[in-house]
Protein backbone atom coordinates (compact mmCIF):
# COMPACT_ATOMS: atom_id res chain seq x y z
CA UNK A 1 0.00 0.00 0.00
CA UNK A 2 2.84 2.36 0.86
CA UNK A 3 4.49 1.71 -2.51
CA UNK A 4 1.26 2.45 -4.37
CA UNK A 5 0.83 5.69 -2.45
CA UNK A 6 4.46 6.61 -3.14
CA UNK A 7 4.03 5.80 -6.83
CA UNK A 8 0.86 7.95 -7.07
CA UNK A 9 2.67 10.79 -5.28
CA UNK A 10 5.61 10.55 -7.72
CA UNK A 11 3.22 10.58 -10.70
CA UNK A 12 1.45 13.68 -9.33
CA UNK A 13 4.75 15.46 -8.65
CA UNK A 14 6.01 14.47 -12.11
CA UNK A 15 2.85 15.82 -13.72
CA UNK A 16 3.16 19.10 -11.81
CA UNK A 17 6.78 19.48 -12.88
CA UNK A 18 6.01 18.71 -16.54
CA UNK A 19 3.03 21.07 -16.57
CA UNK A 20 5.02 23.84 -14.89
CA UNK A 21 7.87 23.48 -17.40
CA UNK A 22 5.50 23.36 -20.40
CA UNK A 23 3.71 26.53 -19.25
CA UNK A 24 7.03 28.30 -18.66
CA UNK A 25 8.08 27.33 -22.20
CA UNK A 26 4.82 28.76 -23.56
CA UNK A 27 5.30 32.00 -21.61
CA UNK A 28 8.80 32.31 -23.03
CA UNK A 29 7.43 31.66 -26.54
CA UNK A 30 4.96 34.53 -26.07
CA UNK A 31 7.78 36.81 -24.88
CA UNK A 32 9.99 35.78 -27.80
CA UNK A 33 7.19 36.52 -30.25
CA UNK A 34 6.73 39.90 -28.59
CA UNK A 35 10.45 40.59 -29.14
CA UNK A 36 10.01 39.70 -32.82
CA UNK A 37 7.32 42.38 -33.03
CA UNK A 38 9.79 44.82 -31.43
CA UNK A 39 12.36 43.96 -34.12
CA UNK A 40 9.83 44.67 -36.88
CA UNK A 41 8.67 47.90 -35.21
CA UNK A 42 12.26 49.09 -35.00
CA UNK A 43 12.80 48.15 -38.64
CA UNK A 44 9.66 50.05 -39.65
CA UNK A 45 10.80 53.15 -37.79
CA UNK A 46 14.19 53.07 -39.55
CA UNK A 47 12.53 52.66 -42.94
CA UNK A 48 10.28 55.64 -42.17
CA UNK A 49 13.32 57.73 -41.26
CA UNK A 50 15.05 56.78 -44.51
CA UNK A 51 11.96 57.49 -46.55
CA UNK A 52 11.42 60.85 -44.95
CA UNK A 53 15.03 61.84 -45.58
CA UNK A 54 14.63 60.99 -49.28
CA UNK A 55 11.29 62.78 -49.47
CA UNK A 56 12.46 65.99 -47.77
CA UNK A 57 13.48 67.65 -51.02
CA UNK A 58 10.06 67.04 -52.58
CA UNK A 59 7.44 68.11 -50.07
CA UNK A 60 6.59 69.64 -46.72
CA UNK A 61 4.30 66.76 -45.72
CA UNK A 62 7.22 64.82 -44.29
CA UNK A 63 7.74 67.33 -41.49
CA UNK A 64 4.34 66.60 -40.06
CA UNK A 65 4.67 62.89 -40.75
CA UNK A 66 8.12 62.71 -39.16
CA UNK A 67 6.98 64.60 -36.08
CA UNK A 68 3.91 62.41 -35.75
CA UNK A 69 5.85 59.17 -36.25
CA UNK A 70 8.57 60.24 -33.81
CA UNK A 71 5.98 61.29 -31.21
CA UNK A 72 4.07 58.03 -31.61
CA UNK A 73 7.29 56.00 -31.51
CA UNK A 74 8.37 57.79 -28.31
CA UNK A 75 4.93 57.19 -26.81
CA UNK A 76 5.16 53.50 -27.73
CA UNK A 77 8.66 53.18 -26.24
CA UNK A 78 7.65 54.91 -23.01
CA UNK A 79 4.57 52.71 -22.71
CA UNK A 80 6.72 49.62 -23.38
CA UNK A 81 9.19 50.68 -20.69
CA UNK A 82 6.32 51.28 -18.26
CA UNK A 83 4.75 47.92 -19.12
CA UNK A 84 1.63 49.55 -20.58
CA UNK A 85 1.05 47.26 -23.56
CA UNK A 86 -2.37 48.70 -24.45
CA UNK A 87 -0.98 52.23 -24.93
CA UNK A 88 1.98 50.80 -26.85
CA UNK A 89 -0.28 48.81 -29.16
CA UNK A 90 -2.46 51.87 -29.80
CA UNK A 91 0.58 54.02 -30.73
CA UNK A 92 2.04 51.36 -33.01
CA UNK A 93 -1.33 50.89 -34.72
CA UNK A 94 -1.44 54.65 -35.43
CA UNK A 95 2.00 54.37 -37.07
CA UNK A 96 0.63 51.53 -39.23
CA UNK A 97 -2.20 53.83 -40.24
CA UNK A 98 0.31 56.47 -41.34
CA UNK A 99 2.11 53.84 -43.42
CA UNK A 100 -1.05 52.93 -45.29
CA UNK A 101 -1.76 56.56 -46.16
CA UNK A 102 1.72 57.29 -47.58
CA UNK A 103 0.92 55.77 -50.96
CA UNK A 104 -1.92 58.27 -51.42
CA UNK A 105 0.49 61.12 -50.73
CA UNK A 106 3.03 59.75 -53.21
CA UNK A 107 0.40 59.86 -55.97
CA UNK A 108 0.38 63.66 -55.62
CA UNK A 109 4.10 63.91 -56.46
CA UNK A 110 4.90 62.23 -59.82
CA UNK A 111 8.65 62.99 -59.62
CA UNK A 112 8.80 61.57 -56.13
CA UNK A 113 6.74 58.54 -57.11
CA UNK A 114 9.23 57.77 -59.92
CA UNK A 115 12.32 58.20 -57.72
CA UNK A 116 14.12 54.86 -57.40
CA UNK A 117 14.96 55.36 -53.71
CA UNK A 118 11.35 56.12 -52.90
CA UNK A 119 10.14 53.09 -54.84
CA UNK A 120 12.57 50.89 -52.95
CA UNK A 121 11.56 52.41 -49.62
CA UNK A 122 7.86 52.00 -50.45
CA UNK A 123 8.55 48.31 -51.05
CA UNK A 124 10.38 48.17 -47.73
CA UNK A 125 7.40 49.72 -45.95
CA UNK A 126 5.03 47.18 -47.48
CA UNK A 127 7.44 44.34 -46.71
CA UNK A 128 7.92 45.54 -43.14
CA UNK A 129 4.19 45.91 -42.58
CA UNK A 130 3.70 42.35 -43.87
CA UNK A 131 6.44 41.03 -41.58
CA UNK A 132 4.96 42.98 -38.70
CA UNK A 133 1.51 41.53 -39.39
CA UNK A 134 3.01 38.03 -39.41
CA UNK A 135 4.86 38.70 -36.13
CA UNK A 136 1.65 40.01 -34.53
CA UNK A 137 -0.27 36.94 -35.71
CA UNK A 138 2.43 34.65 -34.34
CA UNK A 139 2.34 36.54 -31.04
CA UNK A 140 -1.45 36.25 -30.83
CA UNK A 141 -1.27 32.54 -31.70
CA UNK A 142 1.25 31.90 -28.92
CA UNK A 143 -0.99 33.77 -26.45
CA UNK A 144 -3.92 31.62 -27.55
CA UNK A 145 -1.95 28.40 -26.99
CA UNK A 146 -0.75 29.60 -23.59
CA UNK A 147 -4.24 30.69 -22.50
CA UNK A 148 -5.77 27.39 -23.58
CA UNK A 149 -3.12 25.46 -21.65
CA UNK A 150 -3.37 27.48 -18.46
CA UNK A 151 -7.18 27.31 -18.39
CA UNK A 152 -7.50 23.59 -19.05
CA UNK A 153 -7.97 21.15 -16.23
CA UNK A 154 -5.84 19.97 -14.40
CA UNK A 155 -3.30 22.56 -15.65
CA UNK A 156 -5.41 25.29 -14.03
CA UNK A 157 -4.72 23.71 -10.63
CA UNK A 158 -0.96 23.95 -11.23
CA UNK A 159 -1.35 27.56 -12.43
CA UNK A 160 -3.30 28.48 -9.30
CA UNK A 161 -0.57 26.93 -7.15
CA UNK A 162 2.16 28.97 -8.91
CA UNK A 163 0.20 32.10 -9.81
CA UNK A 164 3.13 34.54 -9.71
CA UNK A 165 5.16 32.40 -12.11
CA UNK A 166 2.50 30.99 -14.42
CA UNK A 167 -0.54 33.28 -14.54
CA UNK A 168 -0.12 36.14 -17.02
CA UNK A 169 -2.63 38.12 -19.06
CA UNK A 170 -0.87 39.10 -22.27
CA UNK A 171 -2.70 41.72 -24.37
CA UNK A 172 -3.47 40.74 -27.95
CA UNK A 173 -2.34 42.85 -30.89
CA UNK A 174 -5.55 43.69 -32.67
CA UNK A 175 -7.35 46.24 -34.76
CA UNK A 176 -8.80 49.27 -33.04
CA UNK A 177 -12.56 49.46 -32.49
CA UNK A 178 -12.76 52.13 -35.21
CA UNK A 179 -10.97 49.92 -37.76
CA UNK A 180 -13.20 46.96 -36.92
CA UNK A 181 -16.27 49.16 -37.45
CA UNK A 182 -14.87 50.38 -40.79
CA UNK A 183 -14.27 46.83 -41.96
CA UNK A 184 -17.73 45.72 -40.87
CA UNK A 185 -19.40 48.70 -42.57
CA UNK A 186 -17.45 48.24 -45.83
CA UNK A 187 -19.57 47.74 -48.93
CA UNK A 188 -18.58 47.28 -52.54
CA UNK A 189 -19.79 50.11 -54.72
CA UNK A 190 -20.42 49.31 -58.36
Amino acid sequence: MFLILLLVLLVVIGYIILTYNRLIAQIEAVRNNQKQIDVQLDRRFKVFESLINVVKKYMDYEKTTLKEVVALRNQAQQAHAAGDEKTRIAAENKISSIATHLNVVFEQYPDLKANQNVLQLQEEIVSTENKLAYAKQSFNDSIEIYNASKKSFPNSVVVSAFRSKLDFDFPYWQLSEQKIAEHEAYTVKL
